[in-house]
């Protein structure tokens, strides 16, 4: 059984961008709920160094010693005096060369029974995986960095990426090329890896796609349900709204978006989040008073957003690995509405729950629908909820999880049983 875990990552929020460090956060939280001792360990300077030209600001003062105790998870948030030159350092060679030692010590003191791996672009990349021998270690792709060196596979040229072009990409994205990604390294360090895990039968087929060989199990993310209670609430808008939620980005697909909201068309677009392309697109929607920009909402605020909404838009124009901003909105019994590309025709088909589309006119007509029959609004909320609770709920995803680690925790126990039988 899992009793003290460790999970390594780059960004762990507050520090942290995007769904992936929330997708960690969720799992962390869900562990010590289960009566697991969990530690986080991140990296504090990757996050001020890729904030920084963002002016993004700080969530708040550092804690003492990188140390911040939250309820059953302890978060340990490494820094180095070398800065950027040894996120650098740990980019270009894919080894721990910074954090190493300090792991490695982590895992002598604490005698961890697992780890788990998420983004360790930053942290230790491929290399990191040898840490805390005896452990079951597990990978969970929050994102496609085992096959895409800017992790998004979005190419240069504003496509989703459906051929290698890494050198070109890479250089383009202003990124320096990672030598050991032709070295044969992440080959080596996979073997270390217990369990590899996709978020969806699509980030598995792509790593399949992209020469990722290690066989991966697909574990969906989950999200906490609603509290019970869920009492009415005011909405938080005066007239009805569709809300985009998530990182301001040109990957995110809102420029299609937007044009829609440009005239009267009875509800307004509501976008919370932030992001390199928040200044244009503010700029491009500043003549429509149908768009209301919110900035950063935390998420505990974000919940009262999702409730009232009338449908939550997904238009994303990348691959992603999984959406969890899909299931916060199933969860609240909000419709969605989203791309018919990557994970999220599986998100919307396993349950029901939504409408997917594929161009701008057919997200036309789908906001134009929803808004205008209210039994298709009410058909569809009831099916998310339903379909939350059956395949997007902790209690539907994490035993099947946990029971994959335990399969892992078997199988090492055996090979060891099998070695000491054999003898030197």
């Amino acid at each position: 059984m899992m009793r003290r875990v460790l999970l390594v990552t780059t960004f762990y929020p507050p520090y942290s961008f995007g769904g992936d460090a929330v997708d960690m956060q969720v799992w962390a939280d869900a562990l010590a709920r289960r009566g697991c001792e969990v530690t986080v360990v991140h990296d504090l300077d990757a996050y001020q160094a890729l904030a920084a030209p963002t002016g993004r600001p700080s969530p708040g003062p550092l804690p003492r010693d990188g140390v911040a105790a939250q309820p059953g998870v302890e978060v340990i948030g490494l820094r180095s005096r070398l800065g950027r030159l040894g996120l650098l350092m740990t980019h270009q060679t894919g080894h721990p060369v910074v954090h190493g030692a300090a792991l490695r010590r982590l895992c002598a003191e604490r005698g961890f029974d697992t780890v788990l791996f998420a983004n360790v672009s930053l942290m230790g990349g491929p290399a990191v995986f040898a840490i805390c021998p005896g452990a079951v270690h597990v990978f969970v792709a929050t994102e496609h960095w085992l096959i895409c060196p800017t992790h998004v596979l979005w190419r240069y040229d504003g496509r989703p990426c459906d051929e290698r072009r890494c050198l070109r990409c890479t250089l383009l994205h202003r990124r320096p090329p990672q030598l050991w990604r032709h070295a044969g390294l992440l080959d080596r360090a996979a073997r270390d890896i217990d369990v590899f895990v996709a978020r969806s039968e699509f980030s598995r087929r792509k790593h399949r796609e992209y020469g990722f060989l290690p066989p991966m199990d697909v574990v969906p993310c989950f999200v906490a349900a609603p509290s019970p209670s869920r009492a009415p609430s005011r909405s938080p808008h005066a007239r009805p709204y569709f809300l985009f939620a998530g990182r301001v980005e040109e990957l995110k697909g809102l420029a299609d978006v937007l044009p829609l909201f440009m005239h009267e068309r009875g509800a307004d677009l509501v976008i919370a989040g932030t992001g390199a392309a928040e200044a244009a697109l503010r700029a491009a929607s500043a003549a429509s008073p149908h768009v209301r920009w919110l900035g950063f909402v935390p998420r505990d605020e974000l919940a009262r957003w999702y409730r009232h909404a009338v449908a939550l838009v997904m238009p994303s124009v990348t691959y992603e690995t999984f959406g969890i901003v899909v299931i916060e909105a199933l969860s609240h019994g909000t419709p969605v509405l989203a791309r018919r590309r990557g994970p999220l025709p599986e998100l919307i088909e396993r349950g029901g729950g939504g409408v997917l589309f594929d161009t701008a006119d057919q997200l036309d007509a789908a906001l134009r629908d929803i808004l205008a029959d209210d039994r298709m609004r009410q058909t569809l909320a009831a099916q998310a909820e339903a379909s939350f609770r059956a395949n997007f709920s902790e209690e539907a995803v994490l035993p099947r999880f946990l029971g994959i680690v335990e399969a892992a925790r078997q199988r090492l126990t055996a090979a060891v049983s099998d070695r000491m039988a054999v003898g030197p």
